[in-house]
């Protein structure tokens, strides 16, 4: 249930403003003359918009000052008509009447929304009577109104009406301003009911209308960027409810349907608070953009946040706290839409159809297809049931739902689900039963939630419900994140989705309790927004909550553990060199077995599609399969006995070799080259590339004699093609075989850069001759694979070519911040350390993920003549996080705490911007 926000967060008391209130200057519309007018009631319009911009959005009375706007444009409207010369005949004045229409005419008016009107005729217009609505309409655009209108006759209005449920919705909220009453008397016989557009046939269109506008907006209130008109949840959810009730009961008033049952006044209440914050939000939304704005964008989400009295607090920014309000006031208008127009389903649809009834048992039974309890004491009498009605559904696919009346008995009664229910055994095996059901589980938890159950059983979960994360990375709420994470987990099984998940797939059939899986995905993120880490209060939380429901004590600890390395697999797939068997090994350490594997890779993939739809493309993908099938050969091989390096690169060169023969290339060809590759090499790239690689550096450096030899090895070696092994499928592979130069990344990256495409992995290596052997993995700018055809391949080969020939380096293509990406004030973070073991320095960037990071990178790079052996790029939302392996001109780590200070504040000084930052943000470890 949406809560008022705390009131010691915001000023409670509007300063006085310096503005003519709404009445004074309606009063003062009486003395503008005919000659003056259009200035007068343009300033007028201009000085109500400034009043209603003074107010103070998070204490005003909200249905008040979108009532009183819309009774200012009404005087405004009068005084612009009764200035103009109407006929003055009364036949004539008879004929014509201006009626509000749409939410104008309800008498709802937000700041700069649409001021809908019907100019209302008996007959045709006369010519004088034309001439006047032309003078009248003219006038209303001079003085700046939005006015939208229609000029129809009664029976125009009824013909169109007839045709189009919007024209007939738009006229089902009328209201009279001035001209023939009896006019618009005669408008609403013609288009009653009893002749047009009757209860059933209006219900069913606003029904359609409802699914197609949902389906626009994914069909979730958790949009980043929500429309609060049209979204689900949104003011047009509550406006169907009005309007079918309207339409049925011929009332304007919800609470007129309280007697009847289609609405209890706790729900009206809660319908009241709901459009007033909705209300709020768009007024204050109206008076920032100053214009008819519906679109929760990040351009506004802070600022309104500020203007309706968040702030931040030590656990949550104020726009997170602002969000999380409308989310569950969304939600909740969803959750009373669906019940409300479920009830008018069944009276308007099925009012003279028999009931078909089918036991269940003595609680439940089946009514027209929906389940619905025995008696309205069930609950009450037996608790239990709040949680076996939707075991019952979960284990029957035949029954479509619950019915409206008892989702609200659902609803009223879950106060009955205390810590006494949570500690009765019964309850904690129908919960796990739950889970281990076949049907539509995702489903089921969803209905819980948005009743309050769920929040009920698991507490801890009402603290996620609308809680949003201001980032690009997360896109959904945690509570809609957490769910579908399941619902991702439950479509690992089906056969359509194999192709697409097909590791996830052999995994969670052989997975011995399912069940453990789904608790996992239910506590990964349950404790964010509580301080601390949410991975580790998390894994508390879910140990805790499997022991109460008596799982084993083994079961226990891998649902935690799951909970508390849940990140673990994809910051090592995203962050690491998964080809090294060193962190093969290390991770495979941290699974320890093959079931906790299994398991963490099905929790993984459906954590990272539950986040962002745009994180899960073929690259991912490829790299997921990459860590899991290397990590079970290393488990298989047994801990105690990590790959050998050596026989790791000797079985590499084999298999290369037998790929060559296919080519009548043998062992005395390839040595030349060979010898002079580094083992890091044949560590990092697959057989299938080396013999790629080494095909065509042969045919590069055939010759007829020693000159030609050198020339032609002078020219760079540029490859591209569609990547298909170790881990970089759908992308672009690109590979560049070159003298060395101390500026090659800084090239290579800058040409591709300007190409439009996204590096996701880089990998830089010399030769023992002094050449370079550099692999690209890239996707175009959206982190999809690029168009992959001959000309781009060869617009790749000949930009590069272009590039690597010239001494300076190329300029960098302009391209504008993303709107979104303004919004983010990140600083740039530089992390530099040396480790004992290894022979380069690591430099972590995180930084905005503005357009060139890697371009600027290379420039800085390229100044302190550092050399880059390899990089990881990550994009996550907003926030980019590359990683470097780098080493100076004499291939040694940067150890000179000065230069890693220089180089720190370059890496700052080039990637945030003057406002960003004024000082350096980051630490070196050595």
């Amino acid at each position: 249930m949406p809560q008022e926000h705390n009131t010691q967060e915001h000023n409670t008391t509007a300063a006085a403003s310096p503005h003519k209130t709404l009445a004074e200057l309606t009063a003062e519309l009486s003395s503008i003359s005919p000659d003056n007018r259009i200035t007068l009631l343009r300033n007028a319009v201009q000085q109500g918009r400034a009043y209603q911009k003074s107010l103070d959005c998070a204490s005003i009375d909200i249905l008040s000052a979108i009532c009183e706007w819309s009774a200012f444009i009404d005087a405004i409207l009068l005084t612009a008509w009764n200035s103009l010369p109407w006929p003055k005949n009364d036949e004539d004045r008879a004929n014509i009447s201006l009626v509000a229409v749409g939410g104008y005419g309800r008498g709802e008016l937000h700041p700069h929304s649409d001021i809908d009107l019907l100019i209302l005729l008996r007959e045709e217009p006369s010519g004088q009577q034309r001439s006047a609505i032309e003078a009248f309409l003219t006038l209303a655009w001079d003085i700046k109104l939005d006015i939208g209108h229609s000029v129809r006759t009664v029976k125009e209005c009824a013909n169109a009406a007839k045709k189009d449920i919007t024209i007939m919705t738009n006229l089902v909220e009328n209201r009279y301003l001035t001209g023939s009453a009896e006019l618009l008397t005669e408008l609403h016989e013609k288009t009653g009911s009893d002749y047009i557009w009757p209860a059933k046939e209006f219900y069913q269109a606003k029904v359609k209308e409802q699914k197609a506008r949902h389906k626009k907006h994914n069909n979730t209130e958790y949009n980043l960027e929500p429309d609060i008109k049209n979204a689900p949840g949104g003011l047009r959810d509550l406006q169907t409810i009005g309007w079918i009730t309207k339409r049925y009961f011929q009332t304007d008033s919800y609470a007129s349907i309280i007697t009847q049952w289609f609405l209890t006044e706790d729900e009206l209440a809660l319908l009241d608070r709901c459009k007033d914050l909705l209300w709020r939000v768009r007024f204050a939304l109206h008076t920032l953009t100053g214009r008819d704005e519906n679109r929760l964008l990040f351009n506004h989400q802070r600022e309104l946040a500020n203007l309706l009295g968040y702030r931040d607090s030590d656990a949550n920014l104020a726009v997170e706290k602002f969000m999380k309000a409308y989310y569950r006031c969304a939600m909740e208008i969803s959750e009373l839409n669906d019940l409300i127009l479920q009830h008018f389903n069944e009276a308007i649809l099925q009012n003279s159809s028999t009931s078909q009834i089918t036991p269940i048992n003595s609680r439940f039974q089946v009514c027209n297809g929906y389940i619905e309890v025995t008696g309205p004491e069930t609950f009450r009498k037996y608790p239990s049931a709040l949680l076996e009605i939707f075991v019952v559904l979960a284990q029957r696919s035949d029954i479509a739902g619950i019915r409206a009346s008892t989702m609200r008995l659902i609803r009223d009664h879950c106060y009955l689900v205390d810590k006494d229910f949570r500690n009765n055994p019964q309850n904690n095996s129908l919960f796990i039963e739950l889970l281990r059901s076949p049907h539509r589980l995702f489903t089921q938890l969803k209905r819980m939630k948005r009743c309050g159950l769920l929040g009920q059983y698991i507490p801890d979960f009402n603290g996620i419900v609308g809680q949003m994360q201001y980032d690009l990375f997360h896109i959904y709420t945690v509570d809609a994140h957490t769910l579908l994470v399941i619902k991702n987990m439950r479509r690992f099984r089906y056969p359509e989705r194999r192709r697409e998940f097909p590791v996830a797939g052999e995994i969670v059939e052989r997975l011995p309790k399912i069940e453990l899986l789904y608790l996992a995905g239910l506590f990964h993120d349950l404790a964010k927004g509580r301080g601390g880490d949410h991975s580790e209060l998390g894994a508390d939380d879910a140990e805790v909550f499997c022991k109460h429901h008596r799982l084993t004590r083994w079961d226990s600890r891998l649902v935690s553990w799951l909970v508390r390395n849940h990140l673990l697999m994809s910051i090592t797939a995203q962050k690491k060199d998964v080809s090294d068997p060193e962190v093969i090994h290390e991770f495979a350490r941290q699974v320890g077995d093959q079931i906790s594997l299994d398991y963490l890779y099905a929790l993984t993939v459906a954590d990272i599609c539950a986040t962002n739809p745009k994180l899960w493309n073929n690259w991912r993908a490829t790299l997921m399969r990459q860590l899991y099938r290397e990590t079970k050969r290393a488990l298989r091989r047994g801990l105690e006995n990590p790959i050998n390096k050596e026989e790791w690169i000797s079985e590499t060169k084999e298999r290369a070799l037998i790929l060559l023969r296919v080519h009548n290339i043998v062992s005395t060809q390839v040595e030349p080259i060979w010898s002079q590759m580094s083992d890091d090499y044949f560590m990092r790239e697959s057989a299938d590339d080396i013999a790629w690689h080494t095909r065509e550096i042969l045919a590069h450096t055939e010759h007829k004699s020693e000159g030609s030899r050198i020339d032609k090895e002078r020219k760079p070696l540029i490859l591209v093609k569609k990547s298909g092994a170790r881990g970089h499928e759908g992308a672009t592979q690109i590979f560049v075989y070159t003298e060395d130069q101390p500026n090659l990344f800084a090239k290579s990256v800058i040409a591709m850069d300007n190409l439009g495409l996204s590096i996701q992995d880089a990998r830089i290596m010399t030769s023992n001759s002094n050449f370079s052997l550099d692999t690209y993995i890239a996707l175009d700018r959206e982190s999809q694979p690029s168009e992959l055809h001959e000309q781009r391949f060869n617009d790749i080969k000949t930009a590069l070519t272009d590039a690597l020939e010239k001494s300076a380096l190329a300029a960098t293509t302009d391209r504008l911040m993303p709107r979104q990406l303004k919004h983010f004030n990140i600083r740039t973070e530089v992390f530099l350390s040396n480790q004992p073991d290894r022979k380069n320095t690591i430099i972590e960037i995180r930084t905005l993920d503005q357009p060139g990071i890697l371009a600027t990178v290379g420039r800085v790079f390229q100044r302190f003549q550092i050399l880059v052996n390899n990089a990881k790029i990550t994009t996550l939302g907003e926030c980019a996080e590359d990683i470097f392996f780098v080493t100076d001109q004499a291939l040694q780590p940067i150890n000179d705490p000065k230069i890693c200070q220089s180089l720190q504040d370059a890496l700052h000084a080039e990637l945030d911007q003057p406002q960003k930052s004024d000082t350096p943000n980051g630490t070196i470890e050595f």
